[in-house]
């Protein structure tokens, strides 16, 4: 059998870390959000709707189960638990970055395996650094792109902004200029989402993606799991220790997830990943505008067990959604973003004094 790649062993080290170590933000900004209850609902439980139109698909809830892996051997069985899932339960899947199998043609089913499943919303995966050349290494234009969507079936390309984790990396990409015009590329020929990968997206950021032609925006703001804290971890490993202290230096670096989903309301459909653990979550997301939801941790430990376990979370965080509605008397999404939603410091000044 051949060794592993440095990417493969890059992705599997990801995994693990994730589901052994503490990588989550210090604070957790969804608890400064809260929804206004209403004593007398005047709606009945049974009776509500969380279905929704993404895209053009429609899915049962407003979930996506945020691009986590792919490219090494683990990362089949993940992703085949999670598609199942998805597709039991009639929400949107992402894969992780598609790299891997891009330049390795034996990993493709790591990714394609999601394939077999009826998900309602798929989403191919390339990470922005790759659309522009780096060091050693040719830019990846539109025929990769077209190749990443059909592996995965894909109705929806993400382009992932994680130049945070770059910097951090030990093996980190260092060029970032002419991307916003490889997005742009891009978006002229295909349907693109943007998503952030942990460090949220400003107004001034979604306005520009907005320019380039993106269908939506994934905030993946600050507050989940931070891949500074990931990237510690393995430098903490490797004895890498100025990337270990990079790691720890900006292990809480970004926008909060709350604060960008109100900043990236540029008219485009806004997603709400990072740090969202509950379905109560969801709904704050959605009241404060996102259009859906992503999770990716809670997700990714269901996947480690079964696809029964993925159902599982899911339908609870369908359930939990759905309690938070009857208890602001909202029967369908549109009324729950009509809710009213107090937001506390510190949220409250990334609101007010980054909005400006």
């Amino acid at each position: 059998m051949p060794e592993p790649s440095r990417t493969e062993q890059r992705k599997a080290e990801h995994v693990n870390i994730i589901l052994s170590e503490n990588v989550s933000a210090e604070y957790n900004y969804w608890n400064d959000v809260h929804l206004l209850h209403r004593a007398v609902p005047e709606i009945d439980l049974d009776d509500i709707d969380v279905s929704t139109t993404l895209f053009g698909r429609k899915l049962n809830a407003p979930l996506v189960i945020s691009s986590m892996t792919g490219g090494f051997g683990m990362g089949r069985e993940i992703n085949a638990n999670l598609a199942k899932g998805a597709a039991e339960v009639g929400v949107a899947m992402g894969v992780g970055s598609q790299r891997a199998a891009l330049e390795k043609p034996e990993l493709v089913d790591t990714y394609a395996v999601v394939k077999e499943y009826d998900v309602p919303l798929r989403f191919a995966n390339l990470g922005a650094p790759q659309l522009i050349p780096q060091e050693g290494k040719r830019a990846y234009g539109l025929e990769d792109a077209r190749r990443a969507i059909a592996m995965v079936d894909a109705h929806v390309l993400i382009v992932h902004l994680n130049f945070l984790q770059e910097v951090v990396q030990p093996e980190g990409d260092r060029r970032a200029k002419s991307v916003l015009a490889a997005i742009r590329g891009l978006a002229t020929k295909l349907p693109v989402l943007a998503k952030e990968t942990g460090a949220g997206i400003s107004r001034e950021v979604a306005l520009l993606l907005k320019r380039a032609g993106v269908k939506g925006i994934d905030v993946g703001g600050l507050g989940g799991t931070s891949f500074s804290a990931v990237e510690y971890y393995r430098a903490k490993k490797e004895a890498a220790t100025l990337k270990e202290r990079l790691g720890a230096t900006f292990w809480n670096w970004g926008i909060p997830t709350p604060a960008s989903v109100v900043l990236s309301n540029v008219g485009l459909p806004v997603i709400a990943t990072g740090g969202v653990r509950s379905g109560l979550d969801v709904a704050k997301g959605i009241a404060l505008g996102a259009s859906a939801a992503g999770m990716a941790k809670p997700m990714l430990e269901a996947a480690k067990v079964s696809a029964e376990a993925v159902v599982q979370e899911l339908q609870s965080v369908i359930e939990e959604l759905r309690a938070a509605m009857f208890l602001v008397g909202a029967s369908n999404l549109k009324e729950l973003r009509e809710a009213r939603c107090i937001v506390n410091k510190p949220t409250a000044d990334w609101i007010d004094l980054a909005g400006d």
